[in-house]
């Protein structure tokens, strides 16, 4: 048995000094990127016990669940969690879109060797 983050069977994740760690939302369905996102312990927690996306939102410093207002919302299918624990994906069917925009994705644009944007969609 080991105690080392690679091998562990018990979640310990390793919030930052900020008491947050990253997480990215990907669709169940496509395993496209969706969103990245910061999440506190309560949000972790929330997200574990009700089966929906919770976030720490840093520019509100608030919590949130996502859709709590657009109605976009995330059902977690699957959360997984990196080698060093820390960092998080939530594996979501998403309803609606993602973005703040609109878009499905928050990643919709390419970025070219010129450093021109184009869009994905």
């Amino acid at each position: 048995m080991t105690d080392s983050p690679e091998e562990a069977r018990v979640l310990r994740p390793k919030f930052g000094p900020d008491g947050l760690i990253a997480a990215a939302a990907t669709d169940a369905a496509t395993g496209r990127l969706l969103m990245i996102a910061w999440m506190n312990e309560e949000a972790l927690r929330l997200t574990l016990e009700t089966g929906e996306a919770h976030y720490w939102s840093r520019s509100r410093r608030a919590l949130w669940r996502k859709g709590e207002t657009s109605g976009h919302r995330q059902k977690v299918v699957e959360i997984r969690i990196d080698c060093d624990q820390d960092a998080v994906e939530l594996v979501v069917e998403q309803t609606g879109p993602a973005c703040h925009t609109g878009r499905r994705s928050c990643f919709y644009r390419v970025v070219g060797r010129d450093r021109n944007l184009s869009f994905r969609e």
